[in-house]
């Protein structure tokens, strides 16, 4: 059985406000612990009006507050536009809050458009050993303090948070394997390099202290509901927001529509379907028959599962349905 995960934009759908999303950001939290997904994860964007975990950090001890068992993390905190000793501070004080339940995904994007990277103060001159190296001084500092030392992380030196290295490259794969960290891919919405950044990855890894062998996490996109038909129709919406990004024009995320793929000339269609080829999209035995096909073909140690659907209603059932025919289904076959 292939542990779940959930990752969650808190996506702010068309007629709703970015604190409706984070308030049903920690509902479906919640939600996921009850039915037994192992993390929720919430990532770094800016400028982007259809997402509200801008502050991510600030989003998940909102979240973590309100649950009890499931791992709470960043997918991720994106490096370049911040000091490594404040992600510390930020990441080790939600683990002094809530111990054994941090995770921190570090991604090397911005995260963002050039005009909100400046406004971050982010180097935009600096080189490619910067991440890197950004990464190493960022897990120096929760190591425990060493008497006399003069910099340090309060909270952070000496607590427990699991670090991950994000990428939707070779490049991500190759820092993971090298420092021997968790490698989790963007397959979600960046499929192309998948199976070749998995593969590098797993080849090259050097065991560390903090992980003795390869482990690897892929993103993918669930739409379940009761029918094929509903199902997709709920998937329109991602397909509608990924396309208003591509055309420099991105918003709230966009209502549903029927019969959008019908609508689209041949290039869209081409380019939803290369981006958006991890997707499984459809009623419960489609699902279970997806999840299982996709877990097969890639080998992967978990899954991140992520859905950005316009009703709050229906993305809970949709989590529930992939947890009833993926989690629960298989946790009763072995029980019985």
């Amino acid at each position: 059985m292939i542990p779940l995960s959930v990752l969650d934009l808190s996506p702010i759908p068309e007629g709703s406000e970015a604190g409706d999303a984070l308030r049903n950001s920690a509902d479906l939290a919640r939600h996921a612990e009850a039915l037994g997904y192992r993390r929720f994860w919430m990532a770094e964007h800016h400028n982007m009006p259809g997402i509200a975990s801008a502050a991510t950090a600030v989003a998940l001890a909102h979240v973590a507050a309100g649950t009890r068992t499931i791992r709470i993390g960043a997918g991720g905190i994106m490096l370049p536009n911040h000091a490594p000793l404040v992600v510390a501070e930020q990441f080790g004080t939600l683990a002094a809050l809530h111990p054994g339940r941090i995770d921190l995904g570090l991604g090397r994007a911005p995260g963002t458009d050039g005009l909100a990277a400046r406004a971050l103060r982010r180097n935009l001159d600096g080189d490619v050993d910067d991440f890197p190296r950004d990464v190493v001084e960022l897990l120096e500092y929760f190591r425990p303090a060493a008497p006399g030392q003069a910099l340090r992380a309060v909270p952070g030196a000496g607590l427990a948070v699991e670090a991950w290295i994000l990428g939707s490259s070779t490049y991500g794969a190759q820092l993971a394997a090298h420092l021997g960290l968790p490698y989790a891919f963007a397959s979600h919405f960046a499929p192309a390099m998948m199976e070749q950044a998995v593969a590098i990855y797993r080849e090259r890894f050097r065991p560390s202290e903090r992980l003795a062998a390869p482990h690897v996490m892929l993103g993918v996109n669930v739409f379940a509901a009761e029918t094929d038909a509903e199902a997709q129709r709920l998937f329109s919406s991602l397909q509608q927001a990924f396309l208003n990004l591509r055309r420099g024009l991105p918003g709230k995320l966009p209502a549903p529509v029927e019969g959008l793929e019908a609508r689209l000339d041949r290039r869209e269609a081409a380019m939803l379907s290369q981006a958006l080829s991890c997707s499984v999209v459809g009623g419960p035995e489609t699902v279970r028959a997806g999840i299982e096909a996709f877990a097969a073909r890639t080998g992967a140690d978990e899954l991140m599962v992520t859905a950005q659907v316009h009703d709050h209603a229906a993305r809970r059932r949709s989590f529930e349905i992939l947890a009833e025919v993926a989690i629960q289904g298989r946790a009763a076959l072995i029980h019985a």
